[in-house]
């Protein structure tokens, strides 16, 4: 494919960030990353990615997508010891009261820790002829004139010129908001929902071949609102380790020392997590730790009616939602693909590319964000712009994970709709609302 470009600059060398210089190598002569952290030569948590040491789900979509970006990476991953699963036969999902009924889907998931992901991606990107990370940098603002952007300003003083600069720097990336007003370029609207989110993590030592209760290799406990808030992920990851996340809405966080994270386990509704805590050995670098979320946050550039012109966002830089969904990774994958396309049919870095792109990625984000949102919603203490119809669609979802507790059809379409395999009105054919409906009346949480 023909250049685009000579020069383009990514700010933040996370997975967003990551995903956007593999898509940009094949397209500009020059990308250069940059970020503010040391970056660890090994698959190690960073500063720079807070929640980087708690559990993270790669969606099978998810999964896909970065093996259309980086051919080979889910065998990279397995053979450096990520742990493949059938999410519907190895994955426990305990939702309203009851665990979901086991069914062999064929689909391959595969369960391993954010820095190993990371570290095996940055690996892969580093290794593109045309590609330069250099960490250690901080960006400290743009350069440009009215409507455009022309490189990053870096805190050491020097500058980086680009045709294309884009902002992978998450949540932190509303400073760029005052950097491009500085040129005449207006800040996008934004969307909150005020969740409280927190949850803590601990590591445990899994023996060769070492299964939880019911045979599982991943277990999901979510809530049941209105009233109770908790939530826990354990995850076979590896490194021979299970990952145990305990946490919930609304300040329901489990505590980091090592009696009171006990003890919100046992006060769980299923044994599982109690019983591995039990049985296995906390590893000497599983000191537990503690991430807090306060709020989901949603920046609505597809509203701009002039983006500018020589820059983009991705990832938590434009939307970061609630990680108890596990969504964040694959959104990312699908908005620099979104990006690629934009870049392809518009062949530069104009304001009308950047205005197709976010309206891509606006298409990318909507599914998971309603999703998570609607979820969110299901609670009386949640602030924000609740999304139309959300109380209708929770009652009836309520219903379909209800039948899941019996019923393959609805596991299976609930699956689908979670990994965004297939949308939310899924669940809302003709036949699967029939079922659901009926095979809600047999489920054990009824009784």
């Amino acid at each position: 494919m023909d250049s685009i470009g000579r020069n383009a600059v990514v700010i933040g060398g996370s997975i967003g960030g990551l995903l956007a210089a593999r898509v940009l190598a094949d397209r500009y002569e020059q990308v250069t990353v940059i970020d503010r952290d040391a970056l660890p030569e090994d698959a190690v948590d960073r500063k720079g990615v807070p929640q980087g040491g708690h559990a993270h789900a790669l969606l099978i979509t998810g999964r896909m997508k970065l093996e259309a970006l980086f051919p080979g990476l889910t065998n990279e991953l397995i053979a450096g010891g990520a742990v493949r699963f059938d999410p519907g036969r190895d994955l426990l999902f305990h939702q309203m009261g009851a665990p979901r009924v086991a069914y062999t889907s064929g689909k391959l998931g595969i369960s391993l820790s954010r820095a190993f992901l990371e570290h095996t991606v940055r690996r892969g990107v580093a290794a593109l002829p045309n590609v330069e990370i250099r960490d250690g940098l901080t960006a400290d603002g743009l350069t440009g004139s009215t409507g455009r952007v022309t490189g990053v300003e870096l805190d050491d003083g020097t500058t980086l010129p680009a045709d294309l600069v884009v902002d992978a720097s998450g949540r932190s990336a509303g400073r760029a908001d005052r950097w491009l007003e500085a040129f005449g370029c207006p800040a996008p609207p934004v969307g909150t929902v005020k969740i409280d989110v927190g949850y803590t993590t601990r590591m445990l030592r899994r023996r060769p071949g070492d299964r939880m209760l019911d045979d599982a290799l991943l277990y999901l406990m979510a809530a049941v609102p209105p009233h109770d808030k908790r939530a826990a992920a354990v995850f076979a990851v590896e490194g021979g380790r299970w990952m145990v996340t305990l946490g919930g809405w609304h300040r329901s966080h489990a505590p980091v020392d090592p009696q009171g994270f006990d003890k919100f386990a046992a006060e769980l509704p299923s044994p599982h997590v109690a019983e591995l805590l039990e049985r296995c050995e906390p590893l000497s670098d599983g000191d537990a730790r503690k991430f807090t979320y306060p709020q989901a946050r949603r920046r609505y550039f597809e509203y701009l009616a002039q983006p500018p012109a020589g820059y983009v966002a991705i990832g938590d830089a434009i939307c970061s939602f609630n990680p108890l969904y596990g969504q964040g990774m694959t959104v990312a994958a699908l908005e620099a693909l979104a990006l690629g396309r934009s870049l392809d049919r518009c062949r530069s870095a104009s304001s009308a590319m950047a205005r197709r792109y976010y309206r891509s990625a606006a298409k990318a984000i909507a599914t998971p964000w309603q999703m998570a949102t609607g979820g969110d919603f299901a609670y009386p203490e949640t602030v924000g712009r609740k999304p139309f119809g959300a109380d209708v669609i929770n009652r009836y979802a309520r219903q379909v994970m209800l039948a899941s507790h019996v019923s393959v059809p609805a596991h299976r379409a609930l699956l689908e709709m979670q990994h965004l395999l297939a949308p939310p009105s899924s669940i809302l054919h003709p036949m699967t609302v029939v079922r659901s409906l009926l095979a809600a009346r047999c489920s054990p949480a009824r009784r």
